[in-house]
């Protein structure tokens, strides 16, 4: 969820060409309209075993849909007291993720991620230019009312401290295998992972001592060290000096949305590029995905973004399944400006099985032209990927913010149709087959 250059994303025509990955015809869908009336919906997470699901407003608050598909008026939690003030034409900061502890059923722990107040701790240098403190933390549901969190039970799990508004990541999600907490960060913000609060050398994706840029991994049934987790023993860098023992993966920009697959488990990124490509990674545990060294599958050069080098050190650097060309420096054949991740289909149409739904914010900064995208995998490990064409909506389609999976494994398009974390009038759309 990041434009870098919006002023050229404003005048920039549009094409349909993929890259990076086999191009397959357009897969018809549509895009049910499934509640209404929130305020940009970044998470929708229904619990194990529950009937109720839960969306995320980008403005802090919590709410629920009930069994009959109906949206509660009173929101589950309201953290809008503990999230800096937002911008409302557009902004990255806000509540940002959710997730269920795995025994959520019989201990009522839930965690949120949201962009706090900054804790500048005496560090002139951060109260002046940092912007935030991106915290995950938990609570418990109140013990007379289940449809309401209690707020005092508040325990912070992480709290990083943020150089600037964006590139924030903080994605959140249990393992399914491992009942691990596993937490998305983008590389700090601005833009080339480059300026205050970045490693001038080589980048905070690089970076093993800083945990932005990172897929972290915590266990939150301990508490070690004087935090409130504790480290899994199999993390790959444990032990090593100098290098931040919550790593589990790295070399990454601003991963947007991330799932695990409820089939066989593997975790899936929409990672967010700089001006010329999008990328989609399958995480693996200490997997380096090459920011900034690449973009996407290409060299990269912070000092000259928008030029990428003929050559540079790929070894041991893993490459996206997907890519495309993001339309700020490639019009050429572009399909959008942000990457947002979404989840392998696991529901109702057998043709779909496996397939996995993803999409992008927008072609163009200056008006809604929402992307949603299929990739299909080969068995040879190859992806292919195909545009959609949504047959029950005229004109152009609400920005796509996120996507979400239900207990039965359909798959949801979280959109907007403001820049901004403004109003409640945004809309959570059920995506199905259109034949």
């Amino acid at each position: 969820m990041y434009i870098s250059k919006i002023a050229a994303a404003l005048t920039l025509s549009l094409g349909v060409v993929v890259a990076g990955a086999a191009q397959a015809e357009s897969v018809k869908i549509k895009l049910e309209p499934y509640v209404t009336g929130v305020n940009a919906p970044l998470a929708m997470v229904q619990p194990d075993g529950d009937d109720r699901k839960f969306v995320i407003e980008q403005f802090g608050r919590v709410r629920i849909i009930n069994a009959s598909g109906e949206l509660e008026a009173e929101p589950f939690l309201d953290i809008r007291n503990l999230i800096v003030t937002q911008w409302s034409d557009f902004d990255e900061r806000g509540l940002l993720g959710l997730a269920f502890h795995p025994d959520f059923k019989s201990n009522g722990k839930f965690y949120v991620a949201y962009s706090g107040h900054l804790d500048f701790d005496a560090d002139l240098g951060k109260e002046f230019w940092w912007s935030h403190t991106n915290t995950v933390a938990e609570f418990t549901v109140s013990e007379t009312d289940p449809n309401k969190a209690n707020p005092a039970s508040m325990r912070v799990i992480t709290a990083i401290d943020w150089p600037q508004f964006n590139h924030n990541g903080h994605w959140i999600g249990f393992g399914p295998d491992d009942g691990m907490l596993y937490i998305s960060t983008g590389d700090g913000g601005y833009a080339n992972d480059w300026g205050i609060g970045h490693n001038v050398t080589e980048g905070n994706g690089q970076d093993l001592s800083t945990v932005l840029g990172k897929i972290l991994r915590v266990d939150v049934n301990k508490s070690e060290g004087g935090n409130n987790y504790g480290i899994p023993a199999d993390n790959p860098f444990v032990g090593q000096d100098g290098t931040a023992p919550e790593i589990y993966a790295y070399g990454l920009r601003n991963p947007w949305r991330c799932s695990f697959d409820t089939g066989d488990g593997k975790l899936m990124c929409g990672d967010v590029q700089q001006n010329s490509y999008e990328e989609i990674d399958i995480i693996e545990k200490g997997g380096n995905y090459g920011w900034r060294v690449m973009e996407a599958t290409h060299c990269f050069d912070y000092a000259a973004p928008d030029d990428h080098p003929a050559a540079c050190d790929k070894a041991e650097l893993i490459e996206p399944v997907m890519e495309y060309n993001n339309c700020t420096a490639k019009p050429d054949g572009c399909l959008g400006i942000s990457i947002t991740g979404g989840y392998v289909y696991r529901g109702s149409h057998e043709e779909w099985q496996g397939k996995y739904i993803f999409g992008d914010w927008s072609q163009s900064f200056a008006s809604m032209k929402g992307q949603v995208f299929v990739g299909s995998p080969s068995d040879d490990g190859t992806w292919e990927m195909s545009e959609t064409e949504v047959t029950n909506m005229e004109g152009d389609r609400p920005y796509i913010l996120a996507f979400a999976q239900d207990a039965d494994g359909e798959v949801y398009a979280l959109t907007s149709v403001t820049t901004g974390p403004v109003g409640s009038l945004d809309t959570i759309y059920k995506v199905v087959p259109a034949e």
